[in-house]
């Protein structure tokens, strides 16, 4: 995600504590901000997992992780 984007979510949530508050047009651009930014790291982290690599202490052996039924 662009840093841009996370400065303006940061923006965004300042200003949401203010007295003047958001807009319903900056409400809705924050829901969609905020959305993006979770899609954007829980590709991070399924990338970042499915390089990784579990080793088993008694033989060495080596397995890579998997995604759990369901998931």
């Amino acid at each position: 995600m662009e840093q841009k984007k996370i400065d303006r979510i940061n923006e965004l949530s300042r200003k949401a504590r203010t007295p003047e508050g958001l807009t319903p047009a900056e409400m809705e651009e924050r829901q969609l901000l905020r959305e993006e930014y979770v899609r954007a790291v829980v590709g991070n982290l399924d990338a970042q997992l499915s390089h990784t690599v579990i080793v088993d202490e008694k033989t060495g052996a080596r397995r890579k992780l998997r995604k759990r039924d369901g998931e």
